[in-house]
């Protein structure tokens, strides 16, 4: 029997309410809406995807701890980062976006393009040991789409089961204000040191472009009205 070393259910156990299932694939995507295949940077490797999750965030000082292995979080309550053992990501804040970073890996957590200011990465950017990494603060929100589920983050992590560094990307839908948001989902790429590619789940552009049609349409209809 083949055995994934990020699964940590015992054989034969059901899963918990807690896990999140994590479907392995080949490391070769298709990016949609570019048109083009991205290759990972490493033979063989296997992406990890969390599927459509829809995590609340909550707006508060606590926000949301995730471990994305085990899927393991501070929902519903919110509580604090010692309520989900081996917690990996952290966005929060009760007034904008922020990224609080675990203390490992040291040097943080969030793909950054400055000091603090987390970057919003296009559909395609790979996430590596070449990207910078830091925390992210309310200091630099302008990145943000309001009203859009086009919002994604870079992360790295240590798998506690081997210590070993492993890279993943995130998405977030935001509402008309920064304090309105949902993880929508999340992968990982189970080789240690394997760069990935943010690459969304087929399904999630499909749902943003029957929202944008919808739009369109209710925009004609009140045009019509005029």
């Amino acid at each position: 029997m083949h055995l994934n070393p990020f699964d940590l259910r015992t054989p034969g156990v059901p899963m918990t309410s807690r896990f999140i299932p994590s479907t392995a694939r080949t490391s070769i995507a298709l990016a949609i809406g570019a048109g083009a295949l991205f290759a990972a940077a490493t033979a063989h490797a296997q992406v990890v995807s969390s599927g459509i999750v829809n995590l609340n965030i909550p707006a508060s000082t606590n926000g949301l701890y995730l471990n994305v292995v085990t899927g393991a979080n501070n929902l519903p309550a919110g509580g604090t980062g010692t309520t989900v053992p081996g917690w990996d990501i952290n966005p929060w804040s009760a007034t904008g976006l922020a990224f609080f970073s675990p203390t490992a890996p040291a040097g943080g957590a969030y793909v950054i393009t400055s000091a603090n200011n987390v970057t919003n990465l296009a559909p395609g950017s790979l996430v590596g040991a070449t990207s910078t990494f830091g925390s992210g603060t309310t200091a630099f929100q302008s990145q943000w789409l309001l009203n859009s589920s086009n919002n994604f983050f870079g992360f790295r992590f240590v798998n506690e089961a081997g210590g070993t560094t492993h890279y993943g990307w995130a998405q977030i839908a935001i509402g008309a204000a920064l304090t309105q948001r949902t993880l929508v989902q999340y992968a990982f790429e189970a080789t240690p040191g394997a760069s990935i590619a943010v690459v969304p789940e087929p399904g999630t552009y499909a749902m943003m472009g029957l929202g944008v049609i919808a739009l369109l349409a209710a925009r004609r209809r009140l045009s019509k009205q005029a």
